[in-house]
């Protein structure tokens, strides 16, 4: 990640991340911040996330926008213009262009670079769970039970897991 950020800014090109959330990313976003601590710049790195719960606000404590501001984004010097994260507070009427605007803007930058990702138990990757199809673009998806148990802590019980995301 810091050899492509490093080449790109000698070549005036953005950089283009894709990023998960939970504890598997964790590790790699404290040395992300060390390198940004020990001079690497993020100015010119773009982010978009693979998922959100649905429905739920930006200011959550179960949000991954506060997820991803208090393990990186509140700690280097991106651009907030520059992070894109699935917006889980719209109303369901707005999330299919939602979708698409997010899927184009992905495609406005030249695609992502570099996608860094977890697995859930089920096996899902941004909360495509098993059956989606490999050629699934952005999209409100239903979350398998398993999920839901598994982020029953986070919410304090199952029954308050959002049964859907983006």
């Amino acid at each position: 990640i810091k050899a492509l950020i490093l080449e790109n800014q000698k070549n005036n090109k953005k950089t283009v991340l894709g990023l998960a959330t939970g504890a598997t990313p964790v590790l790699l976003y404290r040395v992300l911040v060390q390198m940004h601590l020990d001079g690497l710049s993020f100015k010119d790195v773009i982010t978009f996330n693979l998922d959100e719960y649905y429905p739920l606000t930006a200011d959550a404590q179960q949000s991954y926008h506060r997820f991803m501001n208090e393990n990186l984004f509140n700690h280097i010097d991106i651009c907030r213009e520059n992070i894109n994260i699935p917006d889980g507070s719209l109303s369901l009427e707005k999330v299919e262009d939602f979708c698409d605007d997010y899927e184009s803007k992905i495609d406005e930058v030249g695609g992502i670079d570099i996608q860094i990702l977890g697995i859930g138990r089920t096996g899902h990757i941004g909360f495509n769970e098993p059956g989606s199809s490999p050629k699934s673009l952005t999209r409100l998806v239903t979350l398998d039970k398993k999920t839901r148990m598994d982020a029953a802590g986070d919410f304090r019980n199952e029954e308050n897991v959002p049964r859907t995301a983006i």
